[in-house]
């Protein structure tokens, strides 16, 4: 048994796994003709990128999608509000666009159907999409709860907003002459 797949095959396989996922008919929403597809050693699919971008992953442990912003913003535009979406306050929209976690305290409102582990939009006031990541709580204990994180953000909305600490470049480093006065 071969485990390659054809293009459309690989393309009705992870448009299947969306519309499972997050309901209705996303997976034509999320993944349009034209997407490429990257393979694990195995021949599966593991990302779906589409124009250069990286709209999801299929994670191995589970065969779930992990959305990344570009996806997000599709599913956002498919998917009517409050569905998976957790509003957060317009004060920390900022700081969550950079990639960093929503936290309960400063979640607004939240689609009640959302369950921990869901891949989440987190979206700030006029329903703008700021982030997109895993809910760590229900969309009630997200309401309900005072203090812990709510969503961990995965990748945020602003440039290069990847969740994880990018140090900006520095134009004046001199990596030569940082490393001169040093007795190696």
């Amino acid at each position: 048994m071969s485990t390659g797949y054809s293009k459309n095959s690989s393309l009705a396989r992870v448009q299947a796994i969306a519309d499972y996922q997050f309901g209705g008919l996303c997976g034509t929403a999320l993944f349009p003709e034209g997407c490429t597809f990257l393979l694990s050693t195995t021949g599966r699919v593991r990302q779906i990128l589409y124009e250069g971008g990286r709209l999801a992953t299929v994670r191995a442990s589970d065969g779930r999608l992990t959305v990344g912003i570009e996806g997000a913003r599709r599913l956002h535009a498919a998917l009517p509000a409050p569905g998976y979406r957790v509003i957060i306050r317009d004060d920390v929209a900022e700081f969550v666009a950079q990639g960093k976690n929503a936290f309960a305290k400063h979640v607004v409102a939240a689609d009640p159907q959302i369950r921990a582990g869901d891949e989440v939009l987190v979206v700030a006031g006029g329903d703008r999409l700021v982030a997109c990541g895993a809910a760590l709580l229900s969309g009630a204990e997200m309401l309900a709860f005072n203090y812990g994180a709510a969503v961990r953000v995965r990748q945020g909305s602003a440039k290069n907003a990847s969740g994880k600490h990018q140090s900006a470049p520095d134009e004046d480093d001199d990596e030569e002459a940082r490393h001169a006065g040093r007795a190696d």
